[in-house]
């Protein structure tokens, strides 16, 4: 009998998902992806376009046109899931049952969540560039800059990949540099982390490179209210940054129909998942991917392109009725543009934080380390994405699990097997 696979999403997870399961199944499975319309946008270019680095009509494509033949798209807003019916309601009235349901929405940016984000400066001296409008946006006002206070603010985490605030900032450092206004601009990275980023030795490294590109870093900085009529970022204890320019980094939560569907989310809207697995937690039958699971990991492109080939295997199994295998271990990996045609990787998972070294193995790129080369990488990932990461390709001599050939483990970690 054809089993009724049900994709919810079609953005990365769920195209990447759908063309992996459609090539494994074939006729075994009818498989559907939902999403609310037909622009798939490739994320990790929003923050080029600021700089002029990319352009914005060349990071959308059609949703279908990503996906192998045979598998169905509705475009539609989804109302609700019913867990306990395994029914999928949309906003059209169409209802689509299914035997396995994969969640792969994604997260949104909520910045009306923040006291004053979306009132008086929005979208004009306040903006983000986490959206294709914001993105634009901002490549407007950056060419209009002619020197004072850039604040890049994130408001909270969890967020879509994590190190582009910081990129944006070293970007910003070398387009300023570039037009030969560098000295009329005080640039500010604002976080509520107690660092530059979450991981102690990256952090270190991030934190030393900010400073060395006169980067000021004000941290545990909780955004309580953003005054865009009097230029100001107001942190819940008092203190306050004043502004030029806010780049604004909002609230994530997951997909709004998630608090419409009882059981299926968290107080945030993510779906609680397994975190080896990518079956949730709610219901067997549903599995979870990309930014819409809450795993300890980072809601980034990477983590969802490794969790896709173990998310297949576990719904071929569940399907056959086969024991699940708990073999994603957070896999990470970030190319983090540092400027001047530059950039870093950082490559970890659940267990190992960033460390220095080479992937994928001793011959590779350089890792916690500058480098031209890792530049170049980044750029070539837009032609991989869409031509090897959407397909569900394996990328050669790259797999799911962290590879541990080629990194610099201290000597007390590398002997108890972490």
């Amino acid at each position: 009998m054809t089993k009724r696979i049900v994709i919810l999403g079609g953005g990365t997870g769920g195209t990447l998902s759908a063309n992996r399961l459609r090539r494994e199944l074939g006729e075994g499975a009818h498989i559907t992806v939902v999403d609310r319309d037909d622009q798939h946008v490739y994320q990790p270019g929003l923050l080029f376009v600021p700089f002029g680095m990319a352009d914005a009509e060349d990071l959308v494509r059609s949703r279908p046109g990503q996906l192998a033949e045979g598998i169905g798209f509705h475009c539609g807003e989804i109302e609700r899931v019913d867990i306990d019916g395994d029914r999928v309601h949309l906003a059209d009235g169409t209802v689509l049952g299914y035997d396995v349901l994969v969640v792969a929405t994604g997260a949104r940016l909520m910045p009306e969540e923040t006291e004053g984000l979306t009132g008086p400066g929005w979208r004009h001296r306040v903006d983000t560039f986490y959206d294709l409008d914001g993105a634009m946006g901002l490549e407007s006002a950056l060419a209009a800059f002619d020197g004072g206070r850039l604040v890049v603010n994130v408001i909270d985490l969890p967020i879509k990949c994590p190190v582009a605030p910081l990129e944006f900032c070293f970007l910003a450092d070398w387009y300023f540099t570039e037009l030969g206004i560098r000295d009329k601009v005080r640039l500010t990275y604002a976080t509520p982390l107690d660092g530059a980023f979450t991981k102690p030795v990256a952090s270190r490294t991030l934190a030393g490179l900010l400073e060395a590109k006169g980067i000021e870093l004000v941290t545990e900085f909780n955004t309580g209210e953003i005054d865009g009529a009097g230029n100001r970022l107001v942190s819940f204890d008092g203190r306050e940054l004043e502004f030029d320019l806010a780049v604004v980094v909002p609230l994530h939560g997951g997909a709004s129909y998630v608090d419409r569907s009882p059981g299926l989310g968290d107080e945030f809207g993510f779906i609680r998942t397994d975190e080896h697995t990518l079956q949730s937690k709610v219901r067997d039958n549903i599995f979870v991917i990309g930014d819409a699971a809450s795993v300890p990991t980072s809601k980034a492109g990477s983590v969802t392109h490794f969790e896709g080939e173990v998310l297949v295997r576990n719904v071929i199994r569940f399907l056959e009725g086969n024991p699940l295998d708990a073999a994603f271990d957070g896999h990470t990996n970030c190319f983090i543009e540092s400027g001047f045609g530059k950039a870093m990787l950082i490559d970890f998972n659940y267990d190992t934080e960033p460390l220095p070294g080479r992937y994928p193995g001793a011959a590779g790129l350089p890792l916690l380390k500058e480098s031209h080369l890792n530049h170049l990488g980044k750029l070539m990932f837009s032609w991989l994405y869409w031509h090897s990461l959407l397909p569900g390709r394996d990328l050669p001599g790259i797999s799911s699990a962290m590879p541990r050939a080629g990194k610099q483990f201290p000597a007390a970690t590398e002997s108890q097997g972490v």
